[in-house]
């Protein structure tokens, strides 16, 4: 991608030649910009379409980044299995990282954390019920163990079941 090219037009040389990269930082500029462009509409659909609220509303969205960001990194993976050693590297582009892969999640990781905080800032400075809603996010609602006392209840169920029988 001509990002050097085009950051040379603007500043007289290239980013890869002031910071002395050997490789082309494009995809990488992708991955952060992806965590960080997408991670507000994310929090926006879990707001809209979920009864979370509160510190779930910034922790979802970035796992949601996290997870789709590695679902994409274990997609390349595979189309290079499919298309072999040749094309299946010039598909994944490691321009002779071995880290290729982990340094995108991670910037992927980085931008939607960035966006997060940028995001709860600006939340914590215009909602003055902020801190409420995000301590009682916190609360746990029902302190009995469901999970425990809905299996126990579908056991006793079967029983009865056999029972008739």
């Amino acid at each position: 991608m001509p990002y050097d090219r085009w950051f040379e037009s603007i500043g007289g040389a290239g980013l890869s030649e002031l910071f002395g990269w050997e490789r082309n930082h494009y995809d990488r500029l992708v991955h952060f910009l992806y965590g960080l462009l997408i991670t507000y509409p994310v929090r926006e659909i879990v707001l809209r379409m979920s009864r979370a609220r509160g510190f779930w509303t910034y922790l979802l969205p970035l796992l949601v980044l996290i997870s789709t960001s590695t679902a994409y990194e274990l997609l390349e993976w595979l189309a290079a299995l499919v298309f072999g050693s040749d094309l299946g590297i010039a598909f994944i582009s490691r321009q002779g990282d071995v880290w290729d892969t982990q340094k995108d999640m991670a910037l992927a990781a980085t931008g939607s954390f960035v966006a997060t905080v940028l995001i709860g800032s600006v939340n914590r400075m215009l909602d003055r019920d902020f801190a409420r809603e995000w301590a009682d996010s916190l609360r746990v609602k029902r302190p009995e163990p469901l999970g425990e006392i809905e299996i126990a209840r579908l056991l006793a169920e079967m029983r009865a079941e056999d029972d008739d029988r």
